[in-house]
């Protein structure tokens, strides 16, 4: 039997361990408004340091000397952000967790040797988040205990039965958290509480007669962040927020552009206030959607670089960072699906310009490679092949680009070699057009069509819209196949 269900405990003490490179040692504690005593035997006369979860990785806030008697303190004139920390040993590895909220002048007691007894004054947020531990810590074992059983169980009976101990022991424990957050709505312990809650899926509801399958989905989905406010910087000093974050995109959001758009730009909007929230979603979406999973989802990027990073959302950028995603933009604003592809007027092997829209088929597809390009040679006699075999019966026309300088020799020495069709267009740029090109003022080929690589494939359609770019060549042709069927 499959495991039924286990809800363990959550950011319960960890004994996780850093790696020397992984993080550097703060060198002064330059950060203020908190004042935090810690003793911790068995250590004297080194230093300890104030961690902090920050998205999906780790960081350290502060250093303490710790004195002859084994005490020290770390402070400061500036409130920390609140959160989930932890201490970290001279060796760099994690001891235990601890709260961070608005009481911020607090004791730390504790014993290596004895994690779990720990003890914490001047910190109410501390002391619900112990009770909560040792609570879930129990709960967390009475579960495992019960799944092992349920695995192990030889009768139905006493399948049922274990199950629906299970079912009662978890109704319990998100009871118990409820609970908390119903009595202690201002503590950061039901924020974080709230933050990491799921919904559970509804039963299919019959309606009409008619059961609505996507019924609990589509209430998962909207009641997934409830109560949950994406400009609270705490949630970012999280090891659960990202990861929720990250699943809600997985599971219930249609990868398709414009849907993910809607939800970003909730999201963004909603954490505007946020001082450390706010630049890191902008910047997570950007990195996932500079150079995306799918194809036609640079569109997020684009929607991100017209909406933020263009109207000045850029002061927590270096320079480095403000010119790669301007330039990235630029480049990308000719050449999204559904858009007509940018006009190439370029001249043939015989001197004559061949202008991209004097072609006429059902499809284009515009190949810019090198001729003295490894990958390039392995993949045009591919594109060649599927032309000859296929896609020359279904109307596509085939319009070349050489992109590297003085090698046209190369290129008609190649495809002579390789005997590719004779209906090959073969176009370059030459010197003259380019010089008239920048003296105009005027993005060139490579700009339009995000030239970084080789080859690189456009498919368009009998209007010269564009339909799917830089993919593989079996893509190309299960995109052609599907048009084909439409039509």
């Amino acid at each position: 039997m499959k495991n039924l269900l286990l809800i363990s405990s959550l950011f319960i003490f960890s004994f996780a361990v850093f790696s020397q490179n992984a993080i550097k040692k703060p060198v002064t504690a330059n950060t203020s408004g908190y004042h935090i005593n810690i003793t911790y035997t068995p250590y004297k006369n080194c230093y300890l340091y104030l961690g902090s979860y920050f998205g999906n990785g780790k960081t350290l806030t502060d250093s303490a000397w710790i004195d002859a008697k084994g005490s020290g303190t770390f402070k400061g004139n500036k409130k920390l952000t609140g959160g989930i920390y932890f201490l970290v040993s001279p060796q760099m590895a994690i001891q235990f967790d601890f709260l961070i909220g608005k009481e911020q002048n607090f004791s730390i007691i504790a014993d290596s040797s004895k994690k779990e007894n720990i003890t914490i004054t001047g910190s109410y947020d501390n002391t619900l988040f112990k009770q909560y531990s040792a609570y879930t810590v129990k709960k967390g074992k009475s579960l495992t205990d019960l799944n092992l059983q349920y695995n192990a169980a030889k009768t139905k009976a006493d399948s049922v039965n274990l199950r629906n101990e299970i079912i009662k022991q978890n109704k319990e424990l998100q009871d118990y958290r409820d609970n908390i957050i119903k009595q202690n709505p201002n503590s950061l312990l039901a924020a974080l509480l709230t933050a990491m809650k799921r919904p559970d899926a509804p039963a299919i509801p019959i309606i009409k007669g008619k059961a609505d399958s996507s019924y609990p989905y589509r209430f998962v989905k909207e009641h997934f962040w409830d109560d949950v406010l994406f400009n609270d910087d705490r949630l970012l000093h999280t090891p659960f927020f990202e990861k929720k974050l990250d699943e809600y995109f997985k599971y219930y959001v249609f990868p398709e552009p414009d849907s993910l758009i809607k939800e970003i730009k909730i999201m963004l909007l909603s954490a505007r206030t946020g001082k450390e929230i706010y630049p890191y979603l902008l910047t997570k979406f950007t990195n996932k959607y500079l150079n995306p999973e799918y194809m036609g989802q640079d569109k997020v990027f684009l929607y991100l670089f017209e909406n933020f990073y263009a109207k000045g959302d850029t002061s927590f950028l270096n320079a480095q960072s403000r010119k790669m995603i301007f330039e990235r933009a630029y480049s990308l604003m000719a050449n999204q699906l559904g858009n007509p592809a940018p006009i190439l007027d370029l001249t043939d092997t015989s001197g004559k310009n061949i202008a991209l829209y004097s072609l006429q088929g059902k499809f284009t597809m515009v190949v810019f490679w090198d001729p003295t390009c490894g990958h390039c040679k392995e993949e045009l006699p591919r594109v060649d092949s599927f032309y000859q075999n296929k896609w020359k019966a279904l109307g596509l026309k085939l319009y070349s680009v050489n992109v590297k300088d003085g090698t046209m020799d190369e290129m008609k020495k190649f495809v002579y070699e390789k005997k590719f069709s004779a209906d090959w267009i073969y176009t370059y740029q030459t010197k003259a057009a380019r010089d008239a090109e920048q003296t105009a003022g005027q993005p060139n080929f490579r700009q339009l069509y995000d030239i970084s690589k080789t080859p690189t494939l456009y498919l368009l359609d009998e209007d010269k819209r564009i339909i799917a770019k830089q993919l593989s060549i079996e893509q190309f042709d299960d995109i052609i196949n599907t048009k084909m069927k439409n039509k």
